[in-house]
């Protein structure tokens, strides 16, 4: 399967959660044709909603693809999760994808959760548009949400259109339409959107449409010497060109194109598409991607975009199945076939690419099976066994080894226990494969309970995981209520020898092992480890042997509560060695020089920081204010709008448990909210004391 590269667009819909994500992508499949009938979030009836728990809930959880043409072009499109509990398959979708449409509810503007994708989307360099939606709700505001974008994100919004009216049918001036900008006509939908009307912009919208247009323009001119020359010379300048300046200065991140509409109805989603077509990348507009040679790390390698270059494609999402796991994989240069052999350096296996499938919503479609693709394209692997989510596959013969996906550390936990030997052994095969599919969970069993315990992103991940462990496994466990993962750091650099005097097995063993323990915040998980030894001071193989002892420790937890250790960096900085020395010896002398630093360096615990966005009504402000400064939080900002206040706070998650029914009981249901990990921050002696042994 071979589509020209010009006329592909891989590209996400981002957003806080209920902005309304999947029901721009329920619209745009109606509109392209690709579905005749419009889904419903409230129904549970969307395309790429398609779980039970989603259903159920009536958000989305797993990123979803779909794929459909618009006009001359072929769109594969990643419908994500808004809640941060599910940033990962946001993290993971951003880091193929080449371009993104990020959509704001014109009601409640940017909020917490538009800032993270934005940050992610900035991370990866992804060009995107804006689509400003629900202008048809009480409280509307395009150009409050338009000023948001500028402000809190550090956008360059550039409006395309504007809207006619705002707010629902009973107000004085409801939201019946739009301008667009570069055409100047006045545009109107009908039968759900299909039938878009343009008509002359009448006369009592021209002098507003005159001026968003001329700041269009304006702001246009910094980008096109032609553009900026024409006006100059008062001449006109045509639709073409603004397309081409808007397309070229999206492409470089240098402005952000808005548009907007209400997803509902089906006001705006054709502009949306239209703007997917006209400004966002096609593949061959992304630079070539970039990676190492696994035979020689430093050496830096590139691919790009060519049929005619060697295979080379990511990992990026893994659906465990009974009749084979399916890989999705974004393939970035050269031509993957069925039934063919591929290499993943980073496991230094081959992998059987045995069926290639075009994905569609979670699932693979019957007739879909491809017999082979090309570089730009997604699609669905079954057959690989050994590769995980952020792994490599390319040609043995051409090694590459691209950038993994990095995600977030997991900050609560949640203790369970099978019920029987039975239900102990089917444990262990669901959690390893939960984890295949979802980089952010963990789950690992405690030897001196029992218990296994699974690590997440926020109370929803672990109670969808819980559920699906009960309703889609069937198994018999129970469950104890979360908790916080805790980390474990120091407060003071030490410097400390180990040293080693055995006789093991009649051989008398020597080694000596100084190293300096001290806090690190560059290092946000683990600890790092280097050395300072002359080359020659010591045989490799001891070095490493001392290496390998104090990372194995250090895996070990911490002093306080037998936690992770976190924020540490390590230093070898002398070693004595004999005709006795063995690297025995020397993992002996590092691990007792680890273990008297981690006592003498003041053991710290550390607690997770959430990020804390409360939205409610004017007349309970007091309440919360209140109510967090009993959590031990900390507020950062407050804004009011409409008689509705924001209030930004930073809370320790160990304070923040059940906040939802907490929230709801201090505002009579009126409230909402929503957190995301911030950061490791110290916790209170009384807290720490309550985990010494």
């Amino acid at each position: 399967m071979a589509r020209k590269l010009q006329n592909l667009r891989n590209i996400g819909i981002i957003a806080h959660i209920d902005a309304g994500k999947t029901t721009v992508t329920e619209r745009m499949l109606f509109l392209s044709g690709a579905k005749h009938r419009v889904g419903k979030v409230d129904s549970g009836t969307t395309t790429t909603d398609d779980d039970q728990e989603e259903q159920e809930r009536g958000i989305t959880i797993y990123s979803a693809c779909v794929t459909f043409d618009w006009k001359d072009i072929h769109v594969n499109l990643l419908d994500t999760p808004g809640h941060v509990d599910f940033t990962a398959e946001v993290e993971r979708s951003l880091r193929v994808l080449d371009g993104a449409v990020v959509v704001f509810s014109a009601r409640e503007g940017v909020e917490a959760q538009s800032e993270t994708v934005w940050r992610q989307a900035n991370k990866y360099g992804v060009p995107r548009m804006a689509f400003i939606n629900k202008l048809d709700r009480e409280g509307a505001g395009f150009e409050r949400v338009f000023n948001e974008i500028k402000t809190r994100l550090g956008a360059n919004p550039v409006a395309l259109q504007i809207p006619v009216g705002l707010g629902p049918s009973h107000v004085d001036d409801p939201f019946r339409g739009l301008i667009d900008l570069i055409k100047m006509r006045y545009v109107t939908f009908e039968d759900e959107g299909k039938k878009q009307k343009e008509s002359p912009i009448p006369e009592d919208l021209l002098d507003e449409a005159e001026f968003a247009r001329e700041q269009l323009l304006e702001t246009l001119y910094d980008f096109s010497d032609e553009m900026a020359e024409l006006a100059f010379e008062g001449k006109s300048i045509s639709n073409e060109l603004i397309r081409k300046t808007v397309r070229e200065a999206t492409l470089k991140g240098k402005i952000h194109p808005v548009v907007c509409g209400s997803a509902l109805h089906g006001i705006g989603v054709q502009g949306v598409l239209d703007g997917v077509k006209h400004y966002l990348p096609n593949p061959l507009e992304r630079p070539p991607v970039v990676g190492t040679n696994p035979r020689k790390p430093e050496q830096e390698l590139s691919r790009k975009p060519d049929p005619k270059e060697p295979f080379c494609g990511l990992v990026f999402k893994i659906l465990p199945a009974k009749t084979g796991d399916l890989y999705w994989i974004r393939i970035y240069s050269g031509v993957l076939k069925g039934n063919s052999r591929v290499y993943c350096p980073s496991r230094d296996k081959k992998e059987n690419a045995a069926q290639l499938w075009q994905i569609h919503a979670t699932k693979k479609e019957r007739d879909g099976q491809l017999d082979e693709i090309s570089c730009g394209e997604i699609v669905g692997v079954i057959g690989p066994r050994f590769a995980v989510t952020g792994d490599t596959l390319c040609e043995q013969g051409n090694p590459i080894l691209l950038e993994p996906i990095e995600f977030p550390e997991t900050v609560i936990e949640m203790a369970i226990e099978p019920e029987s030997t039975a239900d102990r052994n089917k444990l262990g095969e669901v959690l390893d494969l939960l984890k295949k599919q979802d980089p952010t969970f963990k789950a690992n069993e405690n030897e001196d309970t029992g218990q296994t315990l699974i690590a997440g992103m926020g109370e929803l991940h672990l109670e969808v995981i819980k559920n699906r462990l009960l309703r889609d496994f069937n198994l018999n466990v129970k469950v104890h209520k979360p908790r916080v993962s805790y980390r474990e750091t120091v407060g003071q650099s030490v410097e400390v020898t180990g040293e080693c005097h055995r006789l093991v097995n009649g051989q008398q063993l020597f080694a000596k092992v100084k190293l300096r323990m001290e806090p690190d915040e560059k290092i946000e998980t683990g600890i790092a480890i280097r050395s300072r030894l002359p080359i020659d001071a010591m045989p490799p193989e001891m070095v490493q042997s001392v290496k390998d002892e104090i990372k194995a420790r250090g895996e070990g937890g911490g002093s306080i509560g037998s936690f992770p250790l976190a924020k540490i960096r390590v230093t070898l900085l002398d070693a004595e060695a004999t005709e006795e020395s063995t690297p025995m010896a020397f993992s002996i002398a590092a691990g007792e020089a680890f273990e008297e630093a981690l006592r003498k360096a003041s053991p710290m615990l550390l607690e997770p920081i959430m990020k804390l966005t409360i939205t409610t009504p004017e007349d309970y402000y007091g309440e919360f204010v209140g109510d967090l400064a009993q959590r031990r939080a900390q507020i950062v900002s407050t804004d009011t709008h409409l008689e509705t206040t924001t209030i930004i706070a930073n809370a320790p998650l160990a304070e923040l448990f059940g906040y939802s029914s907490a929230m709801r009981s201090l505002s009579q249901g009126r409230a909402g909210s929503s957190m995301e990990p911030l950061e490791y921050a110290p916790a209170p002696v009384d807290v720490a004391q309550s985990f010494a042994l």
